[in-house]
């Protein structure tokens, strides 16, 4: 009796351990409140200035176009719903600047995979006429309006090189700072760099812009963007890791100087650990979470290109930026949570925003597959089966062989040390 007391006790122990480890990455407590106005709850004002938002707005204005209507209607119900995001949605494992900004990021991407999913079980020419809708001049614009990719590969000249790096090659390399930012291993990084060239190379027949002379894609993708991208973010991180942070409250700062350079410090991360994504004692299962965390990426890079691609959408286009923007904002807390989940053993659940995020990926994908069957008949199921197979063995070597590079140096200065 006394044993089964002990075993229900160990039990409850690894339970609330369990928890907790799980409420670490999907509802994170603010430590350190500075200015306590912020984080008191304000529901009952927060819902009269909404009520009186709409009352205003739903009476004030000219109800006369139906088109406006529309918009308004959608407007507002997103509205309240980011309000009710706010009010119930959990923190996710970031509290900078405010847990209320990660909560509106995880109602905008519920909100962008209802969207999706709606838009799944369209035909293509709704889908069409709603992108029409919100852009007429859409109307008038083809994917094979875009210039010519991979013309005259023979003609390598400085000037040449010179003239591709534009607004698209400084995106490439702030979205590989970024990429390395939220990711922060080497063997990852460029695991997911080499796999993305192979992936291009695979659809080149199905993507026009994925069609790119040698050396574009070897010295302006690779080692220009890609490479000075992760060797700037892992310079940050690095810097970050090394800094100490101790964060005094706004209300004991007595200068304003010092109160406004706190302020901005609020958009600076409350803490920076090291990560450890694979070590010389973990799981072959780990190492499997890894390969599909490139293999997700290479997707969710992909879903980007047959979207605009399917449906006639220009690169420069907003919808375009602002699904990259929040793709971005979404991944940050979602890549954390997959850590978390990978690498703590008592963390038994993914998060809440990773899970999202999952779905918004197959759900782009699905969405692809469904209103481009006219783009997808040109390939084969066979050729994606072995590019699925490449990705996952290729990513896999890559993140082990740099795990035992990294493993023999540690062991090499160890040894000279001695």
């Amino acid at each position: 009796m006394k044993k089964m007391k002990k075993t229900n006790s160990e039990y409850s122990a690894l339970s609330r351990m369990r928890f907790n480890s799980f409420s670490a990455i999907n509802e994170k407590e603010v430590d350190d409140i500075s200015i306590e106005f912020f984080y008191k709850p304000h529901t009952i004002s927060l819902l009269l200035i909404s009520i009186g938002a709409v009352i205003y707005f739903a009476f004030a204005r000219d109800t006369g176009d139906v088109e406006k209507n529309i918009w308004s209607g959608l407007l507002c119900c997103c509205f309240f719903f980011l309000i009710i995001s706010i009010l119930a949605f959990p923190n996710g494992p970031f509290t900078r600047p405010h847990p209320a900004v990660w909560r509106i990021v995880f109602g905008m991407s519920v909100l962008y995979l209802l969207g999706c999913l709606f838009i799944l079980f369209q035909n293509t020419e709704t889908v069409n006429d709603i992108l029409y809708w919100l852009d007429p001049s859409l109307k008038d614009f083809h994917i094979d309006m875009d210039k010519e990719y991979g013309v005259n590969c023979s003609d390598v000249t400085v000037e040449r090189i010179w003239s591709h790096v534009d607004v698209f090659a400084v995106g490439h390399f702030l979205g590989w700072l970024f990429k390395a930012i939220v990711i922060r291993h080497m063997g990852i990084l460029w695991a997911t760099s080499i796999m993305w060239e192979i992936t291009e190379l695979a659809f080149a027949h199905l993507l026009p812009n994925f069609i790119e002379c040698w050396w574009d894609a070897l010295i302006l993708d690779v080692l220009l963007c890609n490479g000075l991208g992760i060797w700037c973010g892992l310079k940050i991180c690095r810097a970050l890791e090394m800094r100490e942070y101790k964060w005094e409250s706004i209300k004991d700062i007595h200068s304003t100087t010092g109160k406004i350079k706190r302020a901005f410090l609020q958009f600076t991360p409350e803490s920076w650990t090291s990560v450890r994504w694979l070590d010389p004692k973990c799981s072959y299962m780990r190492v499997f979470a890894f390969g599909e965390l490139v293999l997700f990426w290479q997707v969710s890079e992909l879903n980007t290109f047959f979207l605009k691609h399917v449906f006639d959408i220009p690169t420069s286009h907003y919808l375009v930026s602002g699904r990259l923007i929040l793709i971005g904002v979404i991944v940050a807390p979602s890549v954390r949570q997959f850590y978390s989940y990978v690498t703590d053993t008592t963390c038994k659940r993914v998060g809440t925003q990773c899970w999202v995020y999952g779905c918004i990926m197959v759900t782009e994908s699905l969405i692809c597959i469904k209103h481009g069957k006219e783009l997808f008949k040109q390939t084969h199921p066979f050729n994606i089966v072995i590019w699925l197979v490449i990705q996952f063995i290729m990513s896999i070597l890559c993140v082990v062989g740099y795990a035992l590079h990294h493993k023999n140096s540690n062991a090499e200065v160890k040894s000279k040390s001695h």
